[in-house]
């Protein structure tokens, strides 16, 4: 049952150094006679195994000499210096402007974003267009209001108590005006107009969309 809370004014409307190795010399021995007939006994020559041995350097002190100058020097290397970062400071990014012709305000929630100049109610669910259909307004005598409301009652076989015409799907959204199903729009196209409120001629899509639509869904009616 159609419960009417305003008056209707449309018709259809992410380092170890190595050691330097030395053997001591080993000293010669003479033996003792042990009988003063005997002969003496001969100095045993040392074997060239117990020869002292020296060490070669490792080097010549010139060698050295050079090694160590030859560190001495300064480097002429030079020093190397951090340059400044030429990177420019990110940035932020403006918003994302929103697709086609559609409002800013049309751009969070749910909204019927009703464009008057191109004649499209687009019907978009946070920013995300769901669908389009061509719709109609009012006349310069009784025109459309611009602006941005929300949906304060529905009425699917709603009949206008003004003009006493249909408006079938029915949609208020500011005082007798509703987005609704218009036989005439559906008839004979722009060569009419309503009486202030938007009419949709797609009966399909204006069901499913009234199927969709709760109360306190915006319209927002614009040019863009």
């Amino acid at each position: 049952m159609a419960v009417v809370l305003a008056a209707s004014a449309c018709s259809s409307g992410s380092d170890g150094k190595p050691a330097a190795a030395s053997a001591k010399p080993v000293a010669a021995t003479t033996a003792a006679p042990a009988d003063p007939s005997s002969a003496p006994a001969t100095t045993a020559a040392p074997s060239p195994t117990d020869l002292p041995t020296t060490a070669v350097p490792s080097a010549t002190p010139s060698e050295s000499s050079a090694s160590k100058s030859a560190s001495a020097k300064p480097s002429t290397s030079k020093p190397t210096s951090a340059k400044p970062s030429t990177s420019k400071p990110a940035t932020t990014k403006p918003p994302a402007k929103p697709a086609g012709n559609l409002d800013p305000r049309c751009m969070t929630g749910r909204a019927m974003c009703v464009d008057k100049t191109t004649r499209k109610l687009t019907w978009v669910v946070d920013g995300v267009p769901q669908y389009s259909f061509e719709v109609r307004f009012g006349s310069a005598e009784l025109p459309t209001r611009e602006g941005a409301f929300s949906v304060f009652q529905k009425s699917r076989d709603h009949v206008s108590t003004l003009y006493h015409t249909s408006m079938p799907f029915a949609m208020f959204f500011s005082g007798g005006q509703a987005v609704h199903y218009s036989p005439d729009f559906a008839k004979n196209g722009y060569n009419g107009a309503s009486h202030g409120c938007v009419n949709v001629r797609n009966k399909a899509l204006i069901t499913q969309l009234f199927d969709t639509v709760r109360i306190g869904d915006k319209v927002i009616v614009y040019r863009s």
